[in-house]
Order: C-alpha cells, then sequence, then structure tokens
C-alpha cells in the first residue's frame, strides 16, 4: 500500500476514529461516524484500506482482525454494535460491493441505488429466476426470517438462497432488519424499499451519482489515489476520473499529481 503524507493520515485518523480519544462504543456514535462518512464496512480491518465499523471501535491505526475473533473483545462489541443498527434502522446495511457488507448513511442511498441498483420495471431482465422468487414471497409477507424464507421459496439446497439473498443485496432489493440469536441464529429479511421508502423513491442521472461518490469519498480519504476510486467500487476508469475532474473544476479538490486528489489545503 503506497505511503501517505502524515496530514492526510492524521485527517484520516480523524474521521476514520481511529484514535483512542474518537473510538466508538455505542450505536448511537457509530450513527454519527456513518452520516460522517457517508458509508463504510463492517467488520474489516485496516489491510482493505477503507474506514470500518470495526476500526473504529478499535481506535487505532493498525486494527487488525485476529483469527480467532469469537474470543477477541473487540470483534465482539464492533459485532454487537453491528446488531444494534440493523434493529435501529437509521443507517442502510447490505452486503453490497465485492461481498462485503457496507453502511450506508441516507443521503448515500439514492447514490448507490443509481449506481448499482435496480428498478422495478428492470428486474425481469436483470434478476435471476432464484432472485425474483424470493422477492416476490418477501412482497407478499414483507417480512421473514431465513430458514422461513428458503422453506417458502422451496429451495432445498441452502446455497441458493444465499446466493439469491446476496444478488438482492447488491441490487439493493432487500436488507436484513434485525438479527435473532434465540432459538437459533438467524437474520430477518425485509425489503429495502420499506425500511427506506423515500430515498429509494429518488432519483438521480449515473453523472450526479458518480460526483455525489467521488465527493464524499475524498471527504472520507481526503486523498483520493491513482485508480482508487475505480477499483473500490467497480467503476470504469473513464467515469472515476471524469467525476475526479469535476471536484477540481468546482474547486472541491486538487490535483496533487497524475490521478491524485485531495481536499484543498489538506497537501
Amino acid at each position: 500500500m503506497r505511503s501517505l503524507p502524515e496530514n492526510v493520515e492524521l485527517y484520516r485518523d480523524r474521521k476514520w476514529r481511529r484514535d483512542e480519544m474518537l473510538r466508538i462504543d455505542s450505536a448511537e456514535a457509530a450513527e454519527q461516524l456513518i452520516d460522517d462518512l457517508g458509508f463504510c464496512l463492517g467488520l474489516t480491518d485496516i489491510r482493505k484500506g477503507m474506514p470500518s465499523l470495526y476500526i473504529a471501535v478499535c481506535g487505532r491505526r493498525d486494527a487488525h482482525l485476529p483469527r480467532n475473533v469469537q474470543k477477541d473483545e473487540e470483534s465482539s462489541r464492533a459485532w454487537v454494535l453491528k446488531d444494534e443498527l440493523v434493529a435501529r434502522g437509521n443507517v442502510y446495511y447490505a452486503k453490497l460491493l465485492k461481498g462485503r457488507s457496507w453502511f450506508l448513511s441516507r443521503r448515500m442511498i439514492p447514490v448507490f441505488n443509481s449506481l448499482y441498483g435496480c428498478s422495478k420495471q428492470g428486474e425481469s431482465g436483470i434478476l435471476s429466476a432464484n432472485a425474483r422468487r424470493v422477492l416476490a414471497v418477501l412482497r407478499k409477507e414483507w417480512e421473514m426470517a431465513t430458514s422461513d424464507l428458503r422453506s417458502e421459496c422451496g429451495f432445498k439446497d441452502k446455497a441458493d438462497l444465499t446466493k439469491a439473498l446476496d444478488e438482492l443485496q447488491r441490487r439493493m432489493k432487500v436488507v436484513p432488519q434485525e438479527v435473532l440469536y434465540v432459538p437459533k441464529f438467524t437474520y430477518v429479511w425485509t425489503l429495502a424499499e420499506a425500511r427506506f421508502p423515500s430515498e429509494l423513491k429518488k432519483r438521480m442521472d449515473r453523472d450526479r451519482a458518480l460526483s455525489e461518490l467521488a465527493q464524499a469519498y475524498l471527504s472520507a480519504f481526503g486523498m483520493t489515489l491513482r485508480g482508487e476510486l475505480a477499483g473500490k467500487f467497480g467503476l470504469g476508469r473513464a467515469e472515476a476520473g471524469k467525476a475526479n475532474h469535476a471536484l477540481v473544476d468546482t474547486g472541491a479538490a486538487v490535483r496533487a499529481g497524475t490521478g491524485i486528489y485531495s481536499l484543498p489545503g489538506l497537501v
């Protein structure tokens, strides 16, 4: 990983809560973190190069997940906070990009939906048959635990439901709304539009969504290195570059080198 100027690292220490004095230990503080950043990952460490709930719970730059997370106090605390955030429903939580679980602030929901979502009219041409089957059941029942959902859909193989739910999460169609541990561990699933109706009704064109994402990324990171925005969000290099160039044109960013952008005054 490329080394960054120390003032950029200090900026991220504050924004990502990588400081012992800023570390979080409540759902309210976690929601403030997500609202401030716009997005972050869940239970990942510094090796992903992204802000995360786990890093903020640790409150340090070198946060690394141990091999045995079940016996690790910080991992357990981050897991409990994740469950609380899901139940509270003030921020968006789902497995979105690259198979990772993300938190989104409400303002970023329309942005991600515009870039990665799927309209109801386009579902038949985009979603798999299994995903459409799950969606049909949830539109009828509104909410359902994983095992009940599998039974109602008629899936014999657990993997079929898992793949369908992953697909629907990527397309911002379903979200977990509760985590249960008794009598056994399970997620309770619901429609994303049921939890965040106004945010998912909001429409914006792709250029605006890209601009909003580029701005949020720069605000969260302080500096964007070459190819980062495209690589981390599965975007084309050209459209990511165009979005970053637009930030320079509006004065929201300065070009610090080829493909490198930073907040004004930071470097």
